[in-house]
C-alpha cells in the first residue's frame, strides 16, 4: 500500500464511490463499495507513478500526516 492520501466520497449523479489523490493530479478511481474505489485507486496510483517515470515526470513525495508540537 503507498503512503499518499486517499479521499473516498460517495457520487450520488455516478451511484459509485470516488477515491481521488490529490498529490497526484487527475488520479482517481470508482467502485460500488469504499473498499472497491480503494483497491482501484491503488492501482490507479500504481499506474500514475509508472507513467511519470516513462515521461521523466516528477514524482511528489507523499506527505503524510505532520505532527506540530509547541
Amino acid at each position: 500500500m503507498n503512503k499518499y492520501e486517499v479521499i473516498i466520497y460517495w457520487s450520488e449523479e455516478d451511484q459509485v464511490y470516488i477515491a481521488e489523490v490529490p498529490e497526484l493530479p487527475g488520479c482517481l478511481a470508482h467502485g460500488v463499495t469504499q473498499e472497491a474505489a480503494l483497491t482501484s485507486v491503488q492501482e490507479a496510483i500504481a499506474l500514475w507513478i509508472e507513467t511519470a517515470k516513462e515521461f521523466g515526470d516528477p514524482i511528489p513525495v507523499p506527505k503524510g500526516r505532520r505532527l506540530i508540537y509547541a
